[in-house]
């Protein structure tokens, strides 16, 4: 069976012990690896206010990735347009797009702020780019690309998806945030890609948390360390992720292993060759050809070992994807 292709997304968590700027050199580094060990992109999330993730401006550290790779796919994960000017977003990836043709991804997202005029600006973020049927007048940017990055729609639910699908482009489904929509927001996207371009959708990308280590009992640390982190969350209490020493010392409470029930069903762990099959299972069943690797830990070492693990199980190529 064909492997689905591999891809990374980097929230920029920040472990405790960590600071913010740890957390982002950590992401340049791992950037540089993926390249290197054969991931088919790598996208930086936005996230504001949050004392667990770095990454608030993921059009610039996509900038410093870009600069500081040469062949990896470069996106944000995603940008969230309902708190910008559709035309300062354009802006900014037409740059992006000028200065590294054929690399960018524009990935959009619709929370962060009223999302009434999501559509609207969608649309007139692509007249922009140039990327849409324009009327006459309508302005551009000001250096409009040769080549325009690829739109992708990222979503957890349908409303995204059926906007994606109607517009024609990429949609990834944060399977991360929960798992029970996935099947009708990606069946949604396909239908509608499908009645708009009148050819069969591409299959879509789902994004997965996950993680592995050399030992099934190290793995099992960390994604305990990642279930406190969201238990927590859940419960209102927003804290950098935990290191596996302060898991074993945590003395949890009924409501935070209750959350904590619920979210590891989301959540893809063991030896390597466990994450792998599963992974493989899961873009099975929703007919994926990409998925897309979230990991959170404290340390970002043990983050980057897992993902080298995870190349090494997949038998990444260049070009992402392993062999059959």
């Amino acid at each position: 069976m064909t492997q689905p292709r591999l891809s990374i997304l980097d929230q920029s968590p920040v472990g405790e012990g960590f600071s913010a700027a740890d957390a982002l050199e950590a992401g340049i580094r791992t950037a540089r690896a993926a390249e290197r060990l054969g991931y088919h992109r790598y996208w930086v999330a936005e996230h504001h206010a949050s004392p667990g993730f770095a990454g608030a401006a993921p059009e610039i550290l996509a900038s410093v990735l870009l600069a500081r790779t040469d062949r990896i796919r470069i996106g944000t994960g995603g940008v969230l347009l309902p708190r910008y000017p559709a035309e300062k977003v354009a802006e900014v990836f037409a740059t992006l797009a000028t200065l590294f043709p054929g690399r960018v991804d524009m990935g959009i997202g619709r929370a962060g702020g009223p999302a009434d005029r999501f559509p609207e600006q969608l649309a007139e973020l692509l007249s922009l780019l140039g990327m849409s049927v324009t009327a006459p007048g309508t302005r551009t940017v000001t250096a409009r690309p040769e080549l325009p990055p690829p739109l992708w729609l990222l979503g957890g639910g349908t409303g995204s998806a059926q906007l994606a699908g109607l517009l024609g482009c990429g949609f990834a489904f944060a399977h991360f945030l929960d798992p029970r929509p996935a099947e009708t927001a990606l069946d949604s996207y396909r239908s509608g890609y499908e009645r708009a371009r009148g050819h069969r959708a591409p299959g879509g990308v789902l994004a997965v948390r996950a993680v592995t280590a050399d030992t099934s009992e190290r793995a099992e640390e960390l994604v305990q360390a990642m279930l406190l982190w969201r238990a927590r969350k859940d419960l209102g209490l927003d804290l950098p992720i935990p290191s596996a020493q302060a898991v074993r010392d945590h003395a949890w409470t009924p409501e935070e292993r209750q959350r904590a029930s619920v979210r590891r069903s989301s959540v893809v762990s063991g030896t390597p060759v466990q994450v792998r099959d599963r992974l493989v299972v899961l873009a099975k069943e929703h007919g994926v050809d990409e998925l897309m690797v979230n990991t959170l830990t404290c340390d970002s070492g043990d983050r980057l070992r897992s993902y080298e693990l995870l190349a090494e199980a997949f038998g990444l190529d260049g070009d992402g994807r392993g062999g059959a």
